[in-house]
């Protein structure tokens, strides 16, 4: 089973120090990029990212990458 394809261009978000955030990895979430259960009933699970500072993060949006959950430029090849 694939992915769905949210955007095709990653998602910029603000991270808290010391914070958990779950990363939508099938693509069906309407709280991209993170999960919000939608993948329920699929082999997808969300993947946590923990922050160990507080900046800026890209999420991957197309689901393509292979750093899970950041974008590593997959999208470019879509």
């Amino acid at each position: 089973m694939k992915a769905e394809i949210p955007q095709t261009s990653p998602y910029a978000v603000e991270v808290e120090a010391g914070k958990s955030y779950y990363w939508c990895s099938c693509g069906k979430s309407k709280n991209q990029p993170f999960c919000d259960g939608a993948h329920q009933a699929s082999s997808f699970t969300p993947v946590e990212y923990k922050a160990t500072e507080s900046k800026t993060v890209y999420f991957c949006g197309c689901k393509q990458t292979a750093n899970q959950p950041l974008c590593d430029g997959a999208h470019s090849k879509l």
